[in-house]
């Protein structure tokens, strides 16, 4: 493969991640009791913290395995 479709190829990979990682954040946090934690009539706003907080999370958790990935390309480049 050539560079232009190699870094599409990464670029593609990368937003899957990060997409399947907001997307597993966010069904971890339809496990908690958020009627619990929010006041009643506030619907809205707490569809809207979950929103976010599972793009934080997903987004760190994208970061972190997209590193990875990084970091293991590296070592196996270094190794040969």
């Amino acid at each position: 493969m050539n560079g232009a479709t190699q870094l599409a190829m990464d670029s593609l990979v990368n937003i899957l991640i990060s997409l399947g990682s907001i997307v597993f954040c966010w069904w971890i946090l339809m496990g908690i009791r958020w009627d619990v934690l929010i006041r009643p009539n506030q619907v809205m706003q707490a569809r809207l913290l979950i929103v976010v907080i599972s793009i934080v999370l997903g987004h760190g958790l994208a970061s972190f395995v997209i590193d990875y990935l990084g970091w293991s390309r590296l070592v196996g480049t270094l190794l040969q």
